[in-house]
């Protein structure tokens, strides 16, 4: 849902020309789609196409999301904090913690950026947390992320336990054992 503004008398109506602007609403929408879905988040693509050379998209969480450690190979990605807070992990290659940081209300940062190639993940400290996420594109599933073998897949029983662990890893940490 986005909106454009009439200026002069600080109004919105549906969009009638090229401009953009995107409300509030459109936060709350997902995060009511993000408590209906079984992956705990939903998504708005702002990008008109896979294709686009700049992917741009709005993603709302719930806190017991999980988003599985990956990489992007090829392309690195920027993250706005719009709403709530969020934690986010580095790792090295054997799935051991390299960094921690936070971004979002109350945290000493508002938005991360990922180089290419670095594992990482990230989790909602606050149900309806929001971003904004601009990645390099075209998309391409085939190569979009590479997923950690040392992290549980989305579906497998260890899946649900892995998100508390990461709430409280810090620096030096490995990943818990039985994922390889």
């Amino acid at each position: 849902m986005f909106l454009a503004a009439h200026a002069e008398r600080n109004q919105f109506s549906q969009n009638t020309s090229p401009m953009k602007l995107f409300s509030h609403d459109l936060l709350d929408e997902l995060t009511t789609r993000a408590a209906a879905s079984p992956r705990a988040r939903a998504h708005h693509n702002v990008h008109e196409a896979p294709t686009d050379l700049v992917q741009r998209f709005f993603v709302a969480t719930k806190r017991n999301t999980y988003v599985r450690p990956h990489r992007h190979l090829t392309k690195s990605e920027l993250a706005l904090v719009l709403r709530g807070r969020f934690g986010i992990l580095t790792f090295d290659e054997h799935g051991t913690v390299t960094g921690r940081y936070s971004a979002g209300e109350n945290a000493p940062g508002i938005a991360y950026e990922t180089p290419r190639a670095t594992w990482h993940t990230l989790f909602a400290e606050t149900d309806g947390a929001a971003f904004f996420e601009v990645k390099e594109g075209p998309y391409d599933p085939a190569t979009a992320a590479e997923f950690a073998s040392w992290a549980p897949a989305e579906g497998d029983p260890a899946a649900p336990q892995f998100p508390e662990w990461l709430r409280t890893a810090q620096p030096g940490d490995k990943v818990p054992g039985g994922v390889s």
